[in-house]
Parts: structure tokens; sequence; C-alpha cells
């Protein structure tokens, strides 16, 4: 039977080795055995660990806001947005670009409205005046970007087409009846590719949402990079009857939230002259960090 030894400087190699906390060693023996065999050490560097659960949470909260638009001082409609892309103003400002649908923005029944954009932290909410700076038309590109100046928030990095990956976990995060921010999770269930442009045009979520959260984002739980933006979703109508009275309401399709994809968000972008914010989208620098651009829109 062949036996293998290892030599004095070999064993305080190993031991040596096995008291670090990060490398993993793998060693291999050559000869006949015998005291002195010589011994081949070979270290092979730790993987950084992945991000867990709530750390990815906790890098995709900074990029959502929830919008009201109001009149005389009460809130007539409520809506989710994603910031995604900001700029510096000549005079060291900083002016943010938030995303929605063009539907939840809609304001032409409203005498004086006010478009508020809230953050919320904890108990404490703070208040930006946003402006609709650009507009698609509804339900091809039901999308709409807003210009908030001052609002502090980094914005959301955007995934790329072959991102887009039928049962990839998802996280939802959008403001549903005007409350604060709220998240559900689900995965990717469906990506819709048009067959003329080779683009995603259309995707869908299992996770639930309810109304309000039009405009909300749809991000990787994987890469927490910005997969669609929340359009609606389909309701079942559910009836029934008290007291001889029908009564009936809409319940959300599980499986039915629909969304644009980042490919559209990015025609959307081209097609209105904001093509320049898909450098601070790809790139994701936040306020103060360099290559922010100065604004001229």
């Amino acid at each position: 039977m062949t036996r293998f030894a290892l030599g004095g400087p070999a064993l305080l190699a190993l031991l040596s080795c096995a008291a670090a906390p990060n490398p993993q060693v793998v060693s291999t023996t050559s000869g006949t055995g015998g005291a002195g065999t010589p011994v081949v050490m070979q270290t092979v560097g730790a993987q950084a660990p992945r991000p867990s659960r709530k750390d990815m949470v906790r890098r995709i909260l900074p990029h959502n806001v929830r919008l009201a638009i109001q009149e005389g001082g009460k809130s007539r409609r409520t809506a989710s947005g994603v910031v995604i892309g900001n700029e510096k103003t000549a005079d060291g400002g900083l002016i943010s670009y938030v995303l929605t649908n063009a539907h939840a923005v809609e304001m032409g029944d409203l005498k004086n409205p006010r478009l508020v954009v809230i953050v919320d932290d904890r108990a404490d909410s703070t208040e930006y005046t946003g402006q609709v700076v650009a507009t698609g038309s509804v339900p091809d590109m039901d999308l709409a970007l807003l210009k908030v100046p001052g609002l502090p928030l980094t914005p959301a990095q955007l995934a790329t087409d072959t991102e887009l990956e039928l049962g990839d976990d998802v996280v939802v995060a959008a403001s549903p009846f005007g409350r604060a921010l709220s998240l559900s999770g689900g995965m990717l269930s469906q990506v819709e590719w048009d067959k003329d442009s080779k683009t995603p045009r259309m995707v869908k979520t299992d996770a639930a949402i309810g109304y309000g959260a039009s405009g909300g984002g749809i991000f990787s739980l994987e890469s927490g990079k910005l997969l669609a933006i929340v359009e609606g979703y389909r309701t079942a109508k559910v009836g029934f009857a008290v007291a001889e009275q029908n009564f009936s309401f809409d319940v959300p399709m599980p499986g039915e939230t629909f969304a644009a994809p980042s490919a559209k968000v990015r025609q959307f972008l081209h097609q209105h002259g904001f093509a320049r914010l898909l450098g601070t989208a790809s790139g994701g620098s936040g306020p103060g960090v360099d290559g922010s651009q100065t604004a001229s829109r």
C-alpha cells in the first residue's frame, strides 16, 4: 500500500493556511511517499458573499417616490414613481427626473392642480413640487417624465434586455392607495417580445399590487436593477348580494400585473430628447457624484 507523508516545511505551510479565515487551500502530492515528499499548494481566493435579500432591498428603496396630484390642498389621485436620472444646475443645485405613467399624471379635469413628489423617511415625509416634461401616448407608451428640483435621490440602474429572464425573483416598490412605500415580491412571469425590433415590449409579474401602484418600479432581486415600470393590472369583477341589493368590486388577477420594460423606457427617453439621462440611469450616479450633467432643459 502506498503511503504519503508530509515533511516539516509542508506541514507548517498547511497549518499556516488553515489558520487564515478566507482562502481555501487545495493540496496535491506526487512521488511514492516517504518523508520529504513534495507537496504542491494552491490557494484559491474566496469569493465575496452574495448580498442578502435585505441588502438588495436597501439598495432598491432609495430610488422610489410616491406621487400625489392635489387641488385645493386635497389629494385627487395618487401614483408611484422611480428616479431615473439627475443633473446639476448651473448654480450647483440638483434636478432629479422621475418616471411614472402618463395616465397617472393626467390633470386636464382639474382647475388648479399641483403635482407633489413625496419621500418618506419613517415617520417623516418631505414634499417636492414636480413638473411634467414629457408624456407618451396611452396605451402604447404609457410613460411620463417629471422634473423635480431639489430631490436628492439616486437614480435607478436600468437592466438590459438580456437580463429579463422568466422566473427571476423580483420586488415591486410602489405606494398603493397613496400610502407610504410598499413592497411586494414575486417573479418575472412573462416577457412579450416585439417580432420586428427584437426587443421586449411588455412584461408581467405575479407580484400583487393595488390602486396607486401605477408608475412603481419592478426590480431584480439579484442585481437591484430596474426591469420595468408598472402600468396596471387586470381585474376580475366579484359580485355579491346584501339585503336584496347587488354589489360588486374589482379584484386584481394574480399574475396579471403588466409593465413597460426597460427597453421601452430607453425608447421613450430617446423620443422625447432625454437620452442624456441614460448616462446616469445606466451608471447609477447619484447626487453630488462626479458624472452628473448640467441641466439644460
